[in-house]
């Protein structure tokens, strides 16, 4: 037989459930975990704290999702790799060591960096999303460039145990473990497809195994508040069957796996990664037994020239005000208040958001309870100031019964995306061990 890897999925996005990691690190029989936690909006607000505090930047996750994860996993030899070092991999890779020294462990960290490219981006690059010039967006704030596999490789390479790094294409996070487990050449496109197909199904943990699938009525899904996390035993030749354990909630089968494979791909013919243009047209999808499914036909064209980077600008400001209706006829009361603002907030420069979230079923006007939300941007404070203010004012100035009233404020950072050519990225690795940091490439 063949010889196959076993790589899990521990998080599909920052705030993704502690549990299903732990659970598949102590009975899963994996090689490697994955967490991805990362998103384009996640490392541009990572940026953001790090401009206030050098020592911020990191998923603010990391510790706490660690303290349960490693025990497990260094008990079970289940090598981690995550991009929860976000906007500052270093200072994440430090938290992780200082953590494992506490466990009693002289386990490295590999600390994957280069992503970060601020410095070498064109402004007057158009953004894909619109064609403008970067620099027409706003002040710029951050610029990752996804990596691709071959960045993680050195730091698996030197045998560290945890790998973390910034902004990695998602796929590659789990690509890089089954090229250095399988003994294979990432630049062979055919591994690379079909090593990239198994990252983009399990790179969201709980919705291939039904979370985020779930639809009563129409597409149920059994025990989702113990939603099991997927794993996949990879083959040599990139083909693969993905399960999970036994006796967690959830499912997993043709329709979860199908449509996690179409999720986020916008041509399914050439989706674009930093290791591979990977083509799903020839990929077929196999249940094999109760939670278990075959995949496999994935095919490649080599890799492009030039990486995709996430682009974070300052936005300017916004405000969220809230204030709720309950009892009877909570619905016309939430109504007229938000009349009410429509009234008083015209006046200014702004345009904001006025919803009546929540409605009162018919005979039960005692439990009834509507909420009165505003939102609005703009670059003036006072402005925002204001409209935070007037629904505040409502307590007395508005319907009988409000109550409640939330006003939040806080800075917008937009996102876009542009291309930077493969040649201006320079990832590195640094070895963190207990007392010890050094360059591993």
């Amino acid at each position: 037989m063949s010889r196959t890897v076993r790589i899990g999925a521990g998080a599909g996005f920052a705030g993704d459930r502690l549990e299903p990691a732990v659970e598949l690190a102590e009975r899963g029989g994996l090689a490697d975990i994955v967490l991805e936690c990362l998103a384009e909006r996640t490392i541009a607000l990572g940026q953001q704290r790090r401009l206030a505090d050098p020592t911020a930047g990191h998923d603010p996750r990391l510790t706490a999702r660690f303290e349960r994860l490693l025990p497990a996993a260094l008990a079970h030899d289940v090598r981690v790799i995550t991009n929860m070092g976000a906007a500052n991999p270093l200072r994440a890779g430090e938290l992780t060591r200082d953590l494992l020294a506490r466990l009693g462990s002289t386990a490295r960290v590999g600390v994957v960096t280069g992503d970060d490219v601020l410095d070498r981006i064109d402004l007057d690059a158009p953004a894909l999303e619109d064609g403008l010039p970067l620099r027409a967006h706003g002040e710029v704030v951050a610029a990752n460039a996804y990596l691709g596999a071959d960045a993680l490789l050195p730091a698996l390479e030197s045998g560290a145990r945890v790998v973390v790094t910034g902004r990695v294409a998602d796929p590659s996070l789990f690509l890089a473990p089954l090229a250095h487990r399988l003994g294979r050449d990432l630049a062979d496109p055919g591994f690379a497809a079909a090593g990239t197909l198994v990252g983009h199904l399990l790179e969201c943990a709980g919705q291939l195994t039904g979370g985020y699938f779930a639809d009563p009525g129409v597409k149920d899904v059994p025990g989702l508040a113990e939603l099991g996390f997927p794993f996949a035993d990879v083959a040599a030749d990139g083909s693969a069957e993905y399960g999970k354990l036994p006796g967690t909630g959830g499912r997993l089968d043709r329709a979860t796996v199908r449509e996690q494979l179409l999720y986020e791909v916008t041509d399914p013919t050439g989706y674009r990664t930093p290791d591979v243009v990977l083509d799903l047209r020839g990929v077929t999808v196999t249940q094999v037994g109760p939670d278990r499914v075959r995949v496999a036909g994935a095919r490649g064209r080599p890799r492009p020239d030039a990486l995709k980077v996430s682009v974070g600008y300052r936005a300017g400001h916004k405000v969220e005000a809230e204030i709720s209706y309950s009892g009877p006829r909570a619905d016309r009361r939430a109504r007229l208040a938000a009349d009410v603002l429509a009234a008083r907030l015209a006046g200014l420069p702004v345009r904001p958001r006025i919803d009546v979230l929540g409605v009162a079923p018919p005979g039960a006007d005692e439990d009834a309870e509507c909420r009165v939300r505003v939102a609005a941007r703009s670059a003036d404070a006072a402005v925002l100031d204001a409209v935070g203010h007037e629904v505040e004012a409502l307590y007395t100035n508005g319907p009988a019964g409000g109550g409640g009233v939330r006003v939040l404020t806080g800075e917008v950072i937009g996102v876009v995306s542009t291309f930077l050519p493969r040649s201006a990225v320079t990832p590195s690795v640094t070895i963190l061990g207990v007392g010890d940091a050094r360059p591993a490439a």
